[in-house]
């Protein structure tokens, strides 16, 4: 198969983009944060025959919007939200209907070191089922404990990560230990363009 150059490449996004925006009365901004590529397909294929998912880099996306606007001025509302990492989820069906779909298509993910926590991880007190030699690393994290029948317990619930936080590489390493994925991931609804409601208009979201 012959790969198609990057003019040619950019010519057919371009292309791609605006007829979705011609063709779908409403489409989602969807923020694609930590969101793999197995996961994105797997959401493709959850969403196929009712939505359209079209990722794409910023200035691509900015780029087909504005050239677009001659023709739907009300898109221009749409540029100041292409920013970071984003993409378009189109669609003819409800947009309830569709907002559950994303919803349900979250996966759970383990804590990595560097990573901002989107929520806050509490760590509930329970026997870890670890040996003695381990105290020391809860020590470290003043996570209260005691040996119980030969293993560590965590006496108290601890609040270990707070939402927005980077996580550490010691907070990494003691949820992977304790087999806890505390986060989910999945496509993120950041705005609502639907040009049916009010005869154009864009609606907020989050």
């Amino acid at each position: 198969m012959v790969r198609e150059d990057k003019a040619t490449w950019k010519a057919n996004y371009f292309t791609k983009l605006t007829t979705l925006l011609d063709e779908y009365p409403k489409c989602f901004i969807v923020g694609a944060d930590n969101v793999g590529s197995k996961q994105m397909q797997e959401i493709r294929i959850a969403l196929r025959g009712q939505a359209v998912v079209l990722m794409g880099k910023n200035t691509m996306m900015r780029k087909a919007i504005r050239g677009h606007i001659e023709k739907n001025p009300d898109l221009e509302r749409l540029l100041p939200y292409i920013k970071m990492n984003v993409g378009f989820v189109f669609t003819k069906e409800d947009l309830i209907k569709i907002r559950d779909m994303l919803l349900a298509n979250k996966v759970k993910a383990p804590a990595k070191a560097g990573a901002l926590a989107p929520l806050n991880v509490v760590v509930p007190a329970q026997n870890t089922g670890m040996g003695p030699e381990k105290t020391s690393f809860f020590q470290a994290l003043a996570i209260p404990t005691k040996i119980t029948k030969g293993t560590i317990e965590i006496i108290n619930d601890v609040d270990l990560i707070m939402a927005g936080d980077r996580v550490g590489m010691s907070e990494a390493t003691l949820l992977n230990m304790l087999k806890v994925s505390p986060f989910t991931y999945g496509l993120i609804v950041q705005k609502v363009y639907d040009s049916v409601v009010g005869g154009k208009g864009t609606q907020g979201d989050r």
